[in-house]
């Protein structure tokens, strides 16, 4: 069995209209920005869409891709900007409703399964869980980008900086605020716990 091309490589054979090395990327690539799309929006349908959008941006411009980052931070910068799209649009047209409904975790997720829950500490979690959600969706698409990526997805200051294209100042001035206002939203559950 061969070894498997390196990202470089495809890269380079996806700018000269390889539609096979692109697909490769794809695959490489996909689950975590589905991932990526879902933490932000809550929603397998919009992540998927979010995803699908990703990557046909990513193919359109593939020939600004400089090599300068990694190509993966490249990819979550456009899957982030993607989203921020979504939201704005959706700001403009209210009828659309972005579901804040129970979580259906993809069996290939990281999440481990739980053991000896007490009874009762489920539908607590899961409370806890869908008031930290609806919290999140009130935060502006570029707050939550930057507490999903930070919180969710533990990266660093510069990794966030280089996935969303901003400064580190902004990032951390967006994550002061979206915290402060993440803590008005979710007072009155603090002090229950």
């Amino acid at each position: 069995m061969g070894e498997l091309p390196d990202e470089a490589a495809l890269v380079a054979r996806a700018r000269q209209g390889d539609t096979r090395a692109f697909d490769e990327l794809i695959t490489r690539h996909r689950e975590k920005i589905y991932m990526h799309a879902y933490h932000m929006l809550r929603s397998e349908d919009d992540a998927v869409e979010i995803a699908q959008e990703t990557f046909i941006r990513a193919w359109k411009s593939l020939s600004r891709f400089d090599g300068k980052a990694a190509l993966s931070s490249w990819l979550y910068r456009i899957a982030t900007n993607a989203v921020i799209d979504l939201c704005r649009r959706r700001r403009s047209h209210p009828e659309v409703e972005v579901d804040v409904g129970p979580m259906k975790v993809d069996p290939a997720s990281q999440t481990p399964p739980h053991r000896g829950e007490v009874p009762g500490a489920s539908v607590d979690r899961a409370e806890i869980r869908r008031r930290i959600e609806a919290a999140l969706l009130q935060l502006s698409p570029e707050h939550r980008a930057v507490v999903v990526l930070k919180e969710l997805e533990d990266l660093s200051y510069e990794e966030i900086a280089a996935r969303v294209g901003c400064s580190l100042g902004t990032v951390m001035s967006r994550l002061h605020y979206a915290r402060k206002h993440l803590q008005t939203l979710l007072r009155d559950l603090h002090e229950e716990l």
